[in-house]
């Protein structure tokens, strides 16, 4: 028996057989695994212990899922479409408006971008206890509910690059966008205004305002944040907001 089989065969044999829990357990988690090097170097009792419970079982399995590679930071286009590359960056990963948050274990069958918002908001629903970051600007699930409000938008749109666009202008207004293009505040305190909706961006101290928070952190330094702020932000003209 190799030694994929030998880790499948004796950890669920020992998940079944032993005294009922107190939940269902959900294995769908453990989809994402497929080699025989993902089981081999786990030990049965690692994931004995992770699937007394179903959050104990997606903590496990979020933390095993690989890292995705970063997105790049885009050097033209209008002042407000670098804004938000920039955003996305500190956000998301290379799978950009299809980006989830990397803890969450359980999955949408489809990619976010096919799905309605409604779809999306089913999914949140039925998966507890996980993260539900998701798209190119990382919107959680009250965010998410509250843009839609405001926007006026349907449930029954997909959630596409163009409507997670939209949906990052109202954040880019609500953190003084229009003040700043039009000079009433400075740099460094829309670049913290920033930081206190998107958490993945560092506040003037270095660290993300929601640091250690739920396991937030800034995932680029002041400096390159304040670099590609002045870069972006260097003509006197910007573009409107959409809302």
């Amino acid at each position: 028996m190799t030694g994929f089989k030998r880790h499948i065969f004796i950890s669920l044999f020992a998940l079944f057989t032993a005294p009922a829990a107190a939940e269902t357990i959900d294995l769908s988690s453990l989809d994402q695994f497929t080699s025989s090097h993902d089981w081999d170097t786990l030990s049965t009792a690692q994931f004995w212990n992770a699937a007394q419970t179903q959050r104990g079982l997606d903590q496990w399995a979020a933390q095993r899922r690989p890292s995705q590679p970063r997105l790049d930071f885009q050097s033209s286009g209008d002042d407000i479409s670098r804004l938000k590359s920039l955003i996305a960056v500190a956000e998301a990963d290379s799978r950009g408006y299809d980006t989830i948050h990397r803890g969450a274990a359980r999955l949408p069958h489809e990619l976010p971008t096919d799905m309605t918002v409604g779809q999306i908001i089913d999914w949140i629903d039925a998966t507890p206890h996980q993260p539900h970051a998701i798209g190119r600007y990382q919107f959680i699930p009250s965010t998410l509910r509250d843009l839609m409000r405001r926007s006026g938008y349907s449930y029954n749109m997909k959630f596409t690059p163009a409507l997670q666009d939209n949906l990052a202008d109202i954040l880019l207004k609500d953190a003084g966008y229009e003040e700043f293009v039009e000079g009433h505040i400075g740099r460094t305190r829309f670049m913290n205004n920033l930081a206190q909706v998107w958490a993945g961006l560092p506040t003037s101290t270095g660290r993300s305002y929601y640091d250690g928070y739920a396991g937030n952190r800034a995932t680029i330094t002041w400096a390159t944040f304040d670099r590609e702020m002045a870069s972006i932000f260097r003509q006197p003209a910007a573009p409107q907001l959409r809302f």
